[in-house]
């Protein structure tokens, strides 16, 4: 069988790399650190196909060190123990130019596979490159993650991707054989949701299956020759995004049977259990909130139970929290509130802390006046006082507006009743 289009015309060299110009511009992050020679560990984050094995390659080759390549999906500790003892022998070949070791989708490495990685890092044995399309934040442990640089790729633009297939009829050896004019582009980038492998893969598919040496591509001709061979739910692709949304839509809309329908949908298509959970957390704060702040207590253990769980059982888990969210009562109110007073702070900077409750923990604070006139909440009958807790310039501002829901118009009657006329509740 063929090599893949994508891996034949893989850049070998940073001036063939097509985007990501932040890292590999003439300014670039890497490109200074390649020219400088003190290149990190570093993890690249970002969507299927935007060149994050190319690049590690590329680096590899640039800096001429020894290159080791592991997939998180089929390597164990063992595997990566062996690899770790094979750069140590390498690098005492290269005193200057440790070896890389490239760790494919490094978010499925386990915490016992990542922790495996410190020493090495940590010790210079091997300069660490991480890929992964999940937040290194939720996916990577702290320890490793403190000692790698992220570096975010973008998603490819269309401009991006229309100059690859450009670039593939070009340079390609096979496709030249063949004489092609790229009438119309949409389809193509459409069906490859923007991961340029697949994008690659599709044109080969196309042009590849006509008999004619004279091959005009059109959106018509991509529709028949590749829908059909395109997976009903890519969960690296469009479909991704457009059934992730349709679900969270669903709950905010208050539809449990559609919410559960767009679950089965991406279960059945083999979405990461924990990135539908960790959106399930998202939405029980964003859509919910105050309304029933029992639904993010939920979503938070459907989380933790789903990630130790796994599949097939952890549909039921999944489907159990979808339900309760979308029968729940729904509220935005402390989303509205967080957005409201970071818009304040970007427009009125750092304003100071009203003396009267800054810390005052020595002497001196004490005689310039910290902590003086603060006035004790528990001291009061109600366990309330009404004292001043905004700077001066924002006094009465109001960020909070409790939601039109039972739990949130008990809140609001509450709050009035405390604060009587200082805020608009």
């Amino acid at each position: 069988m063929s090599t893949p289009l994508a891996e034949r015309i893989r850049p070998k060299s940073l001036d063939s790399y097509i985007s990501q110009q932040h890292l590999v511009g003439a300014n670039g992050a890497l490109t200074m650190q390649l020219k400088t020679g003190t290149l990190s560990s570093l993890i690249f984050w970002g969507p299927p196909g935007t060149g994050k094995t190319t690049l590690a390659s590329i680096i590899a080759t640039t800096s001429d060190r020894p290159f080791y390549t592991l997939s998180a999906i089929d390597s164990g500790v063992a595997a990566v123990r062996e690899v770790i003892n094979k750069a140590k022998q390498s690098d005492s070949l290269f005193t200057t130019k440790n070896p890389i070791l490239f760790i494919d989708e490094i978010h499925r490495f386990s915490k016992s596979q990542q922790d495996s990685l410190l020493g090495a890092v940590e010790k210079g044995w091997i300069t660490l490159i991480g890929a992964t399309t999940e937040n290194p934040s939720f996916e990577v442990i702290p320890a490793l993650l403190s000692r790698c640089q992220v570096y975010v790729l973008e998603p490819f633009s269309k401009e991006d991707l229309e100059q690859l297939l450009q670039r593939a009829i070009k340079e390609d050896s096979l496709l030249n054989e063949k004489k092609i004019t790229l009438k119309e582009t949409e389809a193509l980038i459409r069906l490859s949701g923007g991961d340029a492998r697949k994008l690659l893969n599709i044109l080969e598919l196309v042009v590849l299956s006509e008999e004619e040496k004279n091959v005009t591509v059109t959106n018509d001709m991509v529709l028949q020759k590749a829908q059909k061979n395109t997976v009903l739910y890519d969960k690296t692709g469009e479909q991704h995004y457009d059934i992730i949304s349709a679900f969270i839509k669903s709950i905010r809309g208050s539809d449990p049977n559609a919410a559960v329908y767009w679950l089965a949908r991406m279960i059945e298509g083999g979405e990461d259990v924990k990135f539908i959970a960790r959106r399930l957390v998202i939405l029980a704060s964003e859509d919910i909130g105050m309304a029933n702040p029992t639904a993010l207590v939920l979503a938070n253990t459907t989380f933790q139970a789903v990630t130790t769980i796994g599949y097939p059982e952890a549909r039921i888990i999944l489907s159990q929290c979808a339900i309760y969210l979308a029968t729940s009562p729904k509220s935005n109110a402390s989303y509205k509130a967080i957005k409201l007073a970071q818009g304040l702070v970007r427009q009125t900077g750092d304003l100071s802390v009203p003396l009267s409750i800054r810390n005052a923990p020595t002497k001196l604070m004490k005689q310039l006046g910290y902590g003086k006139n603060y006035e004790y909440a528990h001291d009061y009958e109600g366990n309330f006082v009404p004292h001043e807790f905004l700077p001066e310039e924002i006094v009465g501002t109001s960020f909070y507006t409790p939601g039109n829901n039972a739990k949130e118009n008990n809140l609001k009657a509450y709050l009035t009743n405390l604060w009587q006329n200082k805020y608009q509740f």
